[in-house]
């Protein structure tokens, strides 16, 4: 990996979901998320030019999205919704967990064959220990409300003050036993990452 990439631990999760007070589906439903700690090579320091780490952590999102993948059950067209985020390290700054962006979107779009819509994220500070919600929805269509979901994650020893973790999370479909209405995924028509 590049100079700017030094991996502590990488941490994978995933949930099966049998049923969430109804009725068992046919198939259960999988979460997952899949957390990579490493240094943060701006930390305690201003740096005005971040945008090498960015590109710099585009083989740590393709490694990290196939891994999910595989966790999930090794199908890529199994996947129907994700998203993404990251805990900054207290010696960072916000602007350094946004690097995720281009990294961890693109590189599910890549291995789940062209996604469409856009990915969900979210970004805060945090100690070790901290937890995040991970937004996630449909893939194909961001409108698609049995989709709409997260899931929480965290790595009990990061991040260290000059750290980051950046997390992906997918699903193999929406709720349980969604049924609050909206768009279903059987009506994606547009092809716009939206409907």
């Amino acid at each position: 990996m590049p100079d700017l990439i030094h991996v502590r631990k990488i941490v994978v999760l995933v949930e099966e979901i049998m049923h969430d007070g109804g009725p068992p589906p046919a198939t259960p439903g999988h979460k997952g998320a899949v957390a990579v700690v490493l240094r943060n090579p701006y930390a305690g320091k201003y740096v005005q030019d971040i945008m090498p780490m960015m590109e710099a952590l585009k083989p740590v999102g393709l490694a990290m999205s196939r891994r999910l993948v595989a966790a999930l059950g090794n199908n890529p067209k199994a996947v129907e919704a994700y998203g993404k985020g990251s805990i900054v390290g207290s010696a960072g700054e916000m602007e350094h967990g946004a690097l995720w962006h281009v990294a961890g979107g693109y590189a599910m779009r890549e291995v789940l064959g062209g996604a469409k819509a856009i990915v969900p994220s979210s970004t805060k500070l945090g100690a070790m220990g901290a937890r995040i919600d991970i937004p996630i929805h449909h893939k194909d269509a961001a409108y698609v409300r049995s989709h709409f979901d997260a899931i929480e994650m965290g790595v009990t020893d990061a991040p260290k003050p000059d750290e980051l973790v950046f997390i992906l999370a997918m699903a193999t479909g929406g709720r349980i036993h969604a049924r609050a209405g909206g768009m279903t995924k059987e009506q994606i028509s547009v092809g716009d990452g939206q409907r």
